[in-house]
């Protein structure tokens, strides 16, 4: 490497070449060794090279979402220097529903991928996509993990290449390309916990895309050491089995996953003995709900703030979580984070406890929207980076998140915020889970609907929860409309489905 030090993959390699003979991937129909995902990575970097992959080229991966075929080819490219763009589903849509056609195709001449490796699963997308595209080489990931060879690929890259093209959902619907090079994916791994003690290494459960919010941290695991368990969304019982079984210390889970398992403590409490850390993101989480997380976990819990753009800008500590007066703000930026907010003009620092648009600035953050240098010029600005998020610092340095900029609803003559009207929904009793969202009404155009999920047992109709958003905001605050849920619809992420709560309510 130009920079001198050790490449990522490299670092990766070593570690499990240390322990060849000892389960790193955990997946329901078999465990892979330490030896095995080295064997594999390195024969498919023999196979990709073989096919013209050299760094700088885009490697595209559509494979299903948490499979060891996915990671391997990763790993390989990179070891190429090459980009890898994931092209399933977009971050954070449903992954289950897939990318058209046309947007794939759209991604890959975006990104100039001339190699696409497609496991059994999605052969057939594979195949229709190259019959549309004469110059895409489709290459199976069982057959590239047959190569062997006595070389040893080399490992060239320069940390201002670039590493992954992220694709993140835009208010059009088309998939926003977001670039990170090879020096900002390097610094993400390094501060993501993956360390455990000799006598007890980290063992993580994914049950989110690997491709995504998790990949950094399976990175961090595998090179310190650690093992992954690898699971295709979140059941319940399923998850707590696994964490059971394979004595899990470390699991990820968005936000409506930590409260399915607040609400069932019976079953959570069976994890209890291995874990040590639960880590939360993705979208709210209402300050009740946390501290009966806090009740049931105690110090295992950390929230993480954070986006595809920027990776992660604060935290919530485990030590944190018991003062019940911080449950309501995302933590204190990370050490190695720049934060601001800023008023309108995009220059002027908010006083603490005014609200403004998050601003930062840090090692991790993207290199800019692929093809779109205007949102580019939007986003970044001499180094730092505009969210989007609307948020304010309390008195002691915690952030607290008040809305996005863009997603405000215009009704009743009023712009609304629907986390302000989704935070003041969660603190009623009744409610277990609770998203607001536009709607287009062709009489009063743009309203506000309310889909709830009460806690298991529990009565309550629209009557009461109009009452109580009036009394906590304003009459002109209550959704036109309300839906009840037995349970509302996530994407792969675990963020809530506003497109399936809007497509369900046409």
């Amino acid at each position: 490497m130009e920079t001198g030090e050790a490449h990522y993959v490299r670092r990766l390699l070593d570690a499990l070449q240390r322990r060849p003979g000892r389960p790193v991937l955990y997946r329901p129909e078999g465990a892979t060794t330490g030896g095995e995902l080295a064997a594999a990575i390195l024969a498919t970097a023999i196979g990709l090279t073989r096919a013209g992959v050299a760094r700088g080229e885009t490697v595209a991966v559509l494979t299903e979402p948490n499979v060891p075929a996915m990671l391997v080819t990763r790993y390989a490219a990179h070891l190429l220097g090459a980009t890898v763009t994931h092209v399933r589903s977009m971050n954070a849509r449903a992954d289950g529903e897939h990318l058209s056609t046309v947007a794939r195709r759209r991604v890959l001449n975006a990104t100039g991928a001339r190699t696409l490796v497609v496991d059994a699963a999605n052969a057939g997308r594979g195949r229709e996509l190259a019959a549309a595209a004469p110059s895409l080489t489709v290459l199976a990931a069982d057959e590239l993990r047959q190569h062997r060879s006595n070389l040893l690929p080399t490992a060239a890259w320069h940390p201002n290449d670039i590493a992954v093209v992220d694709l993140t959902s835009g208010s059009s619907g088309d998939p926003k390309l977001v670039q990170q090079t090879f020096g900002a994916r390097d610094n993400r791994i390094r501060v993501s916990a993956g360390d455990g003690s000799p006598d007890w290494p980290v063992t993580m459960l994914s049950v989110t895309p690997v491709s995504h919010a998790t990949a950094t941290m399976v990175d961090a695991v595998l090179i310190g050491g650690g093992a992954v368990v690898l699971r295709d969304g979140f059941d319940l019982d399923e998850v707590v089995d696994t964490i059971v079984r394979h004595r899990v210390t470390d699991v990820y889970l968005a936000v409506p996953h930590l409260y399915q398992l607040v609400d069932r403590p019976e079953a959570a409490r069976r994890a209890l003995p291995s874990l040590r850390q639960v880590l939360y993101s993705g979208t709210y989480a209402a300050p009740t709900r946390v501290a009966q997380a806090v009740k049931l976990f105690g110090e295992r819990l950390t929230q993480l703030y954070g986006s595809t753009e920027a990776g992660g800008m604060c935290t919530l500590t485990p030590l944190d979580h018991t003062e019940p007066e911080l449950l309501a703000s995302v933590g204190r930026p990370f050490s190695w984070v720049d934060l601001e907010i800023r008023e309108a003009d995009g220059r002027t620092a908010t006083p603490r406890g005014v609200t403004g648009e998050v601003w930062v600035r840090a090692a991790t953050t993207l290199a800019g929207y692929l093809g779109d240098p205007a949102l580019t010029a939007q986003t970044m600005h001499d180094g730092w980076m505009r969210t989007g998020d609307l948020a304010r610092f309390d008195r002691y340095g915690y952030l607290h998140l008040v809305g996005r900029i863009g997603s405000v609803i215009k009704a009743n003559g009023l712009k609304i915020h629907p986390s302000t009207v989704e935070r003041v929904l969660l603190a009623h009793p009744a409610v277990a889970d609770a998203v607001v969202y536009d709607r287009r009404d062709p009489r009063h155009g743009e309203t506000a609907h309310a889909a709830v999920q009460l806690r298991p047992g529990v009565r309550c109709g629209a009557a009461q929860l109009r009452d109580h958003i009036a009394a906590g905001l304003s009459p002109a605050h209550v959704p036109a409309g309300f839906s009840f849920l037995d349970a509302l619809p996530l994407t792969v992420s675990g963020k809530p489905d506003r497109v399936a709560l809007r497509a369900a309510a046409d």
